[in-house]
């Protein structure tokens, strides 16, 4: 036998302990189960099986491993032993007998109650449903995957289909990181609704939406053509694109979980069963669909070399979040507003909140922007109570504000001729892909932010990124043009129960506080997160009763007194206060240049016409 041909039998052997197939039976799903049947080549002795931990997008490990139940390992039909790794929780040792080269693997995944899987609907995120060779890079495991669903129900998933029978599909195979990164919505009431095709110049993108009533399915004309329309200004404002086809995975249930989750040909988007004909939740919906999105270019093609790893086991970096979330934070505010589905009001407003609760924590007096990017794998899970003093998952707000301010600063650098949409070109953009990932460093965000606009980059991220700032950086608001002010008129985003910005106070409908500023009046008066307030002013506590008590502060009252309960003892505490209501928003500087309005704006076509300006168009010839 000559080396090459031995070389080939080697390589093969290599490649077919990669092989998975894969069956996943959704049928109870309603049940919040689901069945998972896979086999892989082995070889004897010991064989180590690794779940999914570290999981992209989530930044942290957060594998649902406890939710794997009735975990068996058969050869021919018969058991074998198996063992959970005694340090790495997420690794299973196999002993495979000799003459063995194929095992099968059973397992069920129980849905926690009322997260991700309703008796109408379900998300499958297939890192929860497959076990694969430890230590084998992801891109090496090839995938051959069928999915079986409850009678009647319909799918949407980026990955490609090779037949359909029944009620069961057959998936063409890919490698790991595609089919992990591929997630599919399944449900009882679905649509899917065309934002691009081939004939538009773009490629194929859809509105895939699974809901758990038919009429929570029905969405007005101008909904779609700002979907249609953040299509189009996202390609637009990044000059490329790098998929071959997109899905927006929509679900509407108000008992099946919130859910915002990237990946590079899809993304997960779940809000409430109402959120297309409620126009609350529809502004916070096209936000959330905006920022997943971008993340298509930012986070998935190119990607921080510290996040990219070879497999799901190894540990992920996010020192450069401020970059990953941050970026896609900012941009996902601006295509919202290009697209038409936010107003330049709205634009504002969102931009005034952020600024307004950052710029009052006083946990960013010890604690730089990075650390909580640096920190990832708790800061998501930090609790609400105490964040004013501990902040929270900062790199998406503040990161935000540092790329407006950079955004600005080449507006006004330039004279206006250059934006970050032309860093966006260079770094993001380029020629039109399929899916790949392009690592990058700050290095290189630095080099190309030169070539766009020079200046001392490195400087500027430091200062407000990696040293410890008493104040927000608001400088792309000020050097734009605006000042944020406070006035008795409530945000457009602010939630019910912020009296943050007044008397320090952030109280939830039934009483319970959720956090307060040390520095202001409730903190002073001795509030404090966990404690319930049980009456404002003598009256029995209502949020109502708790805002009239704020508002007459402005009207000559200087104390409010509460009653506030903390585990069975309950004490009359009295804030001293005389600013009534306080909610931020941005008002116009009229002493500097307003570069802060352009930024909103739709960008044009070559025609010269916006994408709302020609959705108009075709609206008024269709009347």
């Amino acid at each position: 036998m000559t080396i090459r041909i031995l070389l080939i039998i080697i390589l093969f052997a290599i490649s077919a302990l990669g092989q998975i197939n894969l069956n996943v039976d959704a049928t109870d799903a309603p049940r919040n189960i689901v069945h998972v049947r896979e086999s892989m080549p082995v070889s004897p002795g010991e064989f180590t099986l690794f779940y999914p931990k570290w999981i992209p997008g989530e930044h942290a490990p957060e594998g649902t491993l406890n939710d794997i139940v009735n975990l068996f390992f058969t050869a021919d039909g018969k058991p074998l032993e198996w063992r959970r790794d005694d340090v790495e929780m997420f690794a299973f040792h196999v002993d495979v007998p000799e003459g063995v080269t194929k095992i099968d693997v059973a397992f069920d995944y129980v849905y926690q109650p009322f997260t991700h899987a309703t008796a109408n609907l379900a998300r499958l995120k297939w890192n929860r449903l497959v076990l694969y060779p430890r230590g084998a890079k992801s891109d090496d495991v090839s995938v051959t995957a069928s999915l079986r669903l409850p009678k009647g129900w319909k799918f949407a998933t980026a990955l490609e289909v090779d037949k359909e029978t029944g009620n069961g599909i057959d998936f063409k195979p890919v490698n790991l990181t595609t089919f992990i990164d591929s997630p599919a919505i399944v449900g009882r009431y679905f649509q899917r609704v065309p934002l691009a095709s081939a004939g538009t110049g773009s490629v194929p993108v859809f509105m895939d939406i699974v809901a758990e009533s038919e009429a929570a399915l029905k969405y007005q004309p101008g909904t779609l053509k700002g979907w249609k329309n953040l299509v189009a200004q996202s390609e637009l404002t990044f000059g490329a694109r790098h998929y071959a086809k997109y899905d927006f995975l929509l679900t509407l249930s108000g008992v099946g979980g919130y859910e915002g989750l990237e990946h590079h040909e899809s993304s997960e988007n779940g809000v409430g069963e109402d959120a297309l004909s409620n126009a609350g939740e529809l502004l916070d919906l096209s936000e959330l669909l905006g920022h997943e999105y971008v993340h298509s270019w930012n986070g998935k093609y190119r990607r921080p070399a510290t996040l990219a790893t070879p497999d799901f086991e190894q540990p992920m970096h996010g020192e450069l979040l401020w970059v990953y979330e941050g970026l896609t934070q900012y941009l996902g505010k601006v295509l919202t507003a290009r697209s038409g589905l936010w107003n330049e009001t709205m634009f504002r407003e969102s931009f005034a909140e952020l600024a307004a609760e950052l710029d009052g924590q006083t946990g960013r007096r010890w604690r730089p922007l990075v650390d909580t990017s640096r920190a990832v794998q708790f800061t998501y899970d930090s609790p609400r109570a105490g964040r004013n003093m501990r902040r929270g998952a900062d790199y998406y707000d503040e990161g935000a504000l540092v790329w407006l301010d950079a955004d600005v600063t080449i507006r006004e650098m330039s004279g206006g001729s250059r934006s970050l949409n032309d860093f966006l070109q260079r770094f993001h953009g380029g020629e039109s892909t399929g899916a790949k990932v392009v690592t990058y460093d700050l290095d290189e965000i630095v080099r190309t932010l030169n070539e766009v606009q020079p200046f001392d980059w490195r400087t500027f991220f430091v200062d407000r990124v990696y040293r410890v700032n008493k104040r927000a950086p608001l400088g792309g608001i000020t050097n734009g043009g605006w000042k944020l002010d406070y006035t008795a008129v409530p945000n457009k985003a602010t939630i019910v129960g912020d009296h943050m910005f007044s008397i320090g106070l952030l109280v939830s409908p039934d009483g319970e506080v959720l956090d307060t500023n040390p520095d202001l009046a409730a903190a002073k008066a001795g509030l404090a997160p966990g404690m319930f307030v049980r009456t404002v002013n003598g009256a029995e506590f209502s949020l109502e009763t708790l805002r009239a008590a704020v508002a007459a502060t402005s009207r000559g009252e200087t104390k409010i007194t509460v009653v506030a309960q903390s585990g069975g003892e309950q004490s009359t505490l009295t804030l001293v206060y005389e600013g009534g209501e306080r909610y931020p928003h941005l008002v116009r500087d009229p002493m500097k240049k307003d570069l802060f309005s352009a930024i909103p704006k739709a960008l044009a076509l070559k025609n010269g016409t916006t994408t709302r300006e020609a959705g108009k168009t075709q609206h008024a010839n269709k009347e």
